[in-house]
């Protein structure tokens, strides 16, 4: 059953830097408009940041402008988040997805991660 593979979560200090992956596996990422949605203890899902096949344009949220970047690797089947300058408030649990489009539900989306947990040391 086609689904992702997450990899690259996990404790990184104040201003550190982190990349998540997520590898396609029984699927062709390459095609697919490619999302991170993360969600915070107590907050709602929220998108941070889309790369939309059709027309090639990312979007960031504000609040990781900047400091994050989306990307993926065609040869290996694999998106990526680079996550840099990292702040108390970017713990969460972030999620990868591929679709068609650039929605707002990850649930909705074609393949969707389980997530991976990033958590900052005090």
């Amino acid at each position: 059953q086609a689904h992702f593979v997450e990899s690259g979560g996990g404790l990184v200090q104040p201003g550190g830097s982190l990349r998540l992956s997520c590898a396609a596996s029984d699927f062709v990422l390459d095609g697919y408009s490619i999302a991170w949605f993360r969600q915070a203890p107590g907050k709602e899902r929220e998108g941070v940041v889309c790369w939309n096949f059709m027309d090639g344009r990312i979007t960031y949220d504000d609040s990781v402008q900047g400091r994050f970047t989306i990307y993926r690797d065609t040869a290996k089947n694999t998106m990526y988040l680079q996550m840099d300058s990292l702040t108390p408030e970017d713990p969460a649990v972030y999620y990868c997805g591929a679709d068609a489009f650039c929605g707002s539900l990850i649930s909705a989306y074609d393949f969707w991660g389980r997530g991976l947990q990033v958590t900052l040391s005090s």
